[in-house]
C-alpha cells in the first residue's frame, strides 16, 4: 500500500486475528513435537520438493530418511536420549537439517553452534548448555582447535568441499559416515520420545550480541510448530512456493522461521553456505525462489550492486524480515518490483511481537486494539535516558507520538505458549531481561530494549536501540535514522552511526563507521554534502572511520560497542580517520587541527 492509502483498523485486526487463530493450533502438553512433524509432511508431501543444497535436492520423503539413518545412529551407536542436549555446529547444508532433525527424533535438544567462534566463547556455549558432544561438520574443526574445548567430544560430519586435516579429523570420537550408508531409514519408535511434550525445549539459539558472551535463548517444540502456522498465514504460501535460506541457520532466522512455514504446507526450501551478493539473484531464478526472509543491510547490500536489465525478472513474491527502513524499502521495489514486504519487530527470545500485514512503507506493525495484545510501550526520556513516571511513580505508557520501550507480559495461559517467556538456560540472564511491578504490583514484563512509537493510525516505527540514541550538543541524535539517510551515498557497502565521548565534552559526539564498495573511495566533500541534504548540522557525524572489513554479527550488524569503546583514537584505531570541518564544507583526513577545530 501507499503511504496515502490508509485501511480500517477492523481491516488489520481482521488479518491479525487470523494469525492468531493459526497460533491457537498448537497445545504446550501435545505430544505431537517437531519429530511428528517431520514425518507427517512425509507422509503427506512425500513427493514434493523439500530441500536442495548446490546440486543436491531431495523429496519430503528422502528427507524424512536422511533424518532417520542419522536419528538411528545417535540412539543405538551414540547413547543420545530424550532430553540429552548435543552441539550442532555445522554450515548451512543439507546435512544440517538431518542431525537437526535427528536429534528431534529421539528427544533431545540441539544447541545451534555459531560455526565462527573458538576459544573462550565456542567454551561457553558448552558450558551454559551442559551439551555432552557436539556434531560436528569437517568445514568447522578447526574452529575446535582451541585448548578452552579440547575435551569437547566431537561426532564428525565429512564434507567433501571444505575438507579437514587429518589430525582433526583423528580427535574425532565418531565419524557418523562409517556407519550412516547401514542406517535404517525407518521411522524410529515414538517411545524414544515419551514423556516429551511440545512445551519442552528443542533447541537452543545463541543471541546475536554485538559485545560480550551471547545467551542461549531456549525455544520449545510448541514455538517452532506455532511459527509455522503463523507465517503460513502471513505469507499465505502452499506448496507451489520455494523459500531461500541464505542467512545462518545456527542464528535462527531460517531454521525457526522459514523452515517451520515451510513443512506446514509441503513447500520448498533451498540454502546456501552463505549469503552471496553476487550470487543472490542468480539463485532466485535458478530456483524460482518465491519467499524469503531478510535483514535491512541485506538489502543494503543488493542495492549496491551495479542495475541490470533484468532486475524485475524474477518469482519473489513476498519477503519477511526487519530493518527496512523507509527509504531503503522505496529503492527495493522501485529497482526489484513490486512485492509483499512483511517487516516486522521481535527478536529470538521475544513473548511478543509486531508484523507489518499492511504494507504500510516502513512500518514494523499496527496495534489496531491494544486490550487484544500483551505489547506495551512505555514512555521513555531520551533526553535524560529513563523511563518516565507518574505521580505515583509507576512507569507510564507511551501515547501515540511519543517514544517508549517495547515489553510484552509475561503470562502463563494453562496449555497456551502466546505470551510465555521461555528465557535462557541462564536463570540470571532471564532476570536480567524482566522488569517487575511496572505497572501493578505483582506483574512481570520481558523487556526489549528497543524504542518503539506509535503514530496516529496505530502504526509503530522502530526509532532506536536503548543507548544507540545519543545527546550531543543539547541535540537528541537517532543513530538508525542518520544511518538510513547517509546509507545510500555512493560507493558505501556498510554504515553503522555511534556516539563516541570527545574530551570534556557532555554528551557524545556522532561518528560513522564505513566500510566501501570494490574500487570506491570515500569523497569527503560529497560527504559533507549528502550530510547537509539530509540531516540536521548536529546530527551529522563529527567523525568518519573507513574501515577495510566490516566486522559483524551474523545479522549483519557491526559491533557498535566495540566501535564506541576505541572511539577515534589513532593509537588504536589503524583505518583511516575523517573529520567534519565546516570551514571547508568536506570532511578531511585526521590530524590534530581538524580534531580540534571539529570540537570548538
Amino acid at each position: 500500500m501507499s503511504q496515502a492509502t490508509l485501511i480500517s483498523r477492523d481491516e488489520t485486526q481482521a488479518k491479525l486475528n487470523l494469525r492468531g487463530a493459526a497460533g491457537m493450533k498448537v497445545r504446550a502438553s501435545q505430544t505431537y513435537t517437531i519429530a511428528e512433524r517431520v514425518e507427517e509432511s512425509a507422509a503427506s508431501f512425500g513427493n514434493n520438493f523439500c530441500l536442495a543444497f548446490q546440486d543436491q535436492r531431495y523429496t519430503y520423503a528422502q528427507l524424512n530418511e536422511q533424518v532417520n539413518r542419522v536419528a538411528h545412529i545417535l540412539h543405538n551407536d551414540l547413547g543420545v536420549r530424550c532430553g540429552d542436549v548435543v552441539g550442532l555446529a555445522l554450515e548451512n547444508r543439507a546435512e544440517f537439517f538431518f542431525y537437526w532433525f535427528g536429534l528431534m527424533k529421539v528427544g533431545a535438544v540441539a544447541s545451534f553452534i555459531n560455526t565462527n567462534i573458538t576459544g573462550k566463547p565456542l567454551a561457553h556455549a558448552f558450558e551454559v548448555t551442559h551439551a555432552k558432544a557436539c556434531i560436528v561438520g569437517e568445514e568447522v574443526l578447526a574452529q575446535f582447535d582451541a585448548p578452552e574445548v579440547a575435551h569437547i567430544a566431537k561426532w564428525l560430519v565429512r564434507d567433501a568441499e571444505k575438507p579437514a586435516t587429518p589430525e582433526q579429523i583423528a580427535s574425532c570420537a565418531f565419524d557418523f559416515s562409517s556407519k550412516l550408508a547401514s542406517s535404517s531409514t525407518a521411522n524410529p519408535p515414538a517411545a524414544w520420545r515419551a514423556g516429551l511434550v511440545a512445551e519442552m525445549p528443542a533447541i537452543y539459539v545463541f543471541t546475536s550480541g554485538t559485545t560480550g558472551l551471547p545467551k542461549a535463548a531456549i525455544i520449545s517444540h510448541a514455538r517452532w510448530l506455532m511459527t509455522g502456522y503463523v507465517m503460513q498465514q502471513t505469507l499465505h504460501t502452499t506448496a507451489e512456493d520455494v523459500f531461500y535460506a541464505y542467512l545462518p541457520l545456527y542464528h535462527g532466522a531460517a531454521s525457526l522461521s522459514l523452515t517451520p512455514t515451510a513443512f506446514v504446507m509441503g513447500s520448498g526450501l533451498v540454502t546456501r553456505r552463505k549469503f552471496s551478493k553476487s550470487e543472490f539473484w542468480n539463485d532466485v531464478r535458478k530456483y524460482g525462489i518465491t519467499a524469503m526472509q531478510y535483514v535491512g543491510e541485506i538489502c543494503r547490500y543488493l542495492l549496491t550492486n551495479p542495475p541490470q536489465a533484468n532486475d524485475k525478472e524474477h518469482k519473489l513474491r513476498v519477503m519477511t524480515g526487519t530493518g527496512l527502513a523507509t527509504e531503503l524499502w522505496n529503492a527495493w521495489v522501485d529497482r526489484f518490483g513490486d512485492m509483499q514486504i512483511i517487516e516486522s519487530w521481535g527478536s529470538t527470545e521475544a513473548n511478543t511481537s509486531t508484523v507489518n500485514v499492511d504494507n504500510r512503507v516502513g512500518s514494523v506493525g499496527r496495534i489496531p486494539d491494544w486490550s487484544k495484545t500483551n505489547l506495551k510501550l512505555l514512555a521513555y526520556d531520551v533526553d535524560n535516558d529513563c523511563h518516565i513516571t507518574d505521580e505515583n511513580g509507576k512507569k507510564r505508557l507511551a501515547q501515540p507520538g511519543e517514544v517508549g520501550e517495547a515489553i510484552g507480559m509475561i503470562f502463563q495461559i494453562p496449555d497456551s505458549i502466546a505470551g510465555r517467556f521461555e528465557g535462557y538456560t541462564d536463570p540470571a540472564a532471564n532476570e536480567k531481561k524482566i522488569y517487575r511491578n511496572v505497572l501493578q504490583e505483582g506483574d512481570a514484563w520481558w523487556a526489549s530494549g528497543d524504542l518503539l512509537r506509535e503514530d496516529e493510525d496505530g502504526y509503530l516505527w522502530f526509532v532506536d536501540r536503548l543507548g544507540d540514541t545519543f545527546r550531543w550538543k543539547s541535540e537528541n541524535v537517532s543513530t538508525m535514522e542518520v544511518a538510513d539517510s547517509l546509507g545510500d551515498f555512493p560507493g558505501i557497502e556498510t554504515i553503522t552511526i555511534y556516539g563516541v565521548k570527545v574530551g570534556s565534552h557532555s554528551g557524545r559526539a556522532g561518528m560513522a563507521a564505513i566500510t566501501l564498495q570494490e574500487g570506491a573511495s570515500f569523497d569527503g566533500k560529497a560527504f559533507y554534502e549528502l550530510c547537509s541534504q539530509r540531516i540536521p548540522r548536529y546530527a551529522a557525524p563529527l567523525f568518519v572511520r573507513i574501515m577495510k572489513v566490516a566486522d559483524m554479527t551474523s545479522t549483519y550488524k557491526l559491533r557498535k560497542v566495540d566501535l564506541q569503546k576505541e572511539g577515534f583514537d589513532p593509537a588504536v584505531v589503524k583505518d583511516a580517520l575523517w573529520v567534519r570541518d565546516e570551514k571547508q564544507g568536506a570532511y578531511v583526513p585526521y590530524n590534530e587541527d581538524s580534531v580540534a577545530r571539529a570540537v570548538a
